[in-house]
């Protein structure tokens, strides 16, 4: 039977959601092909009528989970008043429900370990996606010069992909609470906007 190019799309696009979501699950090996293709509710057989390679659909999975993870960034930054849209988008990443469902969270602390050790390819497109959500991030840290802002993001970033991996290591204890806690504190804590040398010299004149 020959299917409409509609329905190969829509197939492809049901196979790289799935695939997503069980490679966060289970890791980039820890699920074949044939289980991948089983779970979209499809035959091993059919695999490369949608990609060249397993390579190709891992790199699909990681585009549209990380992808994913922006695009909900943006939609609370969207729906948030301004000054409260870097500790929503903080303290939402770093909440229990995110800990206990990887599946459906950000692929970086759930894949990043494994993705340092893909193909050279695979590690571009994962640092790419990355570089998108700092910048995200960055547009969250008001008061400060660009430059500024991308270095908080990137440590805030890097501070929250930590967190959540250490509080799913120690899931369903005090630890993990205690963790996800000391995490949000420790980014949104440090969060000090800078004063422009005008405002500066400003405040130095009237004193």
């Amino acid at each position: 039977m020959r299917y409409s190019k509609e329905h190969k799309s829509q197939t492809h696009a049901k196979i790289v959601k799935r695939a997503s979501v069980k490679l966060r699950e289970k890791g980039a090996h820890g699920i074949g092909v044939a289980d991948l293709m089983k779970d979209a509710g499809l035959t091993h057989g059919g695999f490369y009528a949608h990609f060249n390679s397993r390579e190709a659909l891992v790199i699909e999975a990681l585009t549209h989970a990380m992808d994913r993870s922006t695009e909900r960034w943006r939609k609370l930054s969207d729906e948030t008043p301004v000054e409260k849209r870097l500790s929503r988008i903080v303290n939402t990443y770093l909440a229990p429900t995110h800990r206990d469902d990887p599946g459906h969270g950000c692929a970086v602390p759930a894949l990043a370990a494994e993705i340092a050790r893909e193909s050279a390819k695979t590690k571009r497109v994962f640092a790419g996606r990355m570089e998108q959500m700092i910048d995200m991030l960055a547009d969250q840290f008001h008061g400060v010069s660009p430059k500024a802002a991308r270095k908080q993001a990137t440590a805030a970033l890097a501070t929250m992909m930590g967190t959540l991996v250490m509080a799913r290591i120690t899931a369903n204890s005090e630890l993990s609470d205690e963790i996800l806690k000391s995490g949000r504190e420790a980014i949104l804590g440090q969060v000090k906007p800078q004063a422009s040398k005008k405002s500066a010299k400003k405040a130095a004149s009237s004193a």
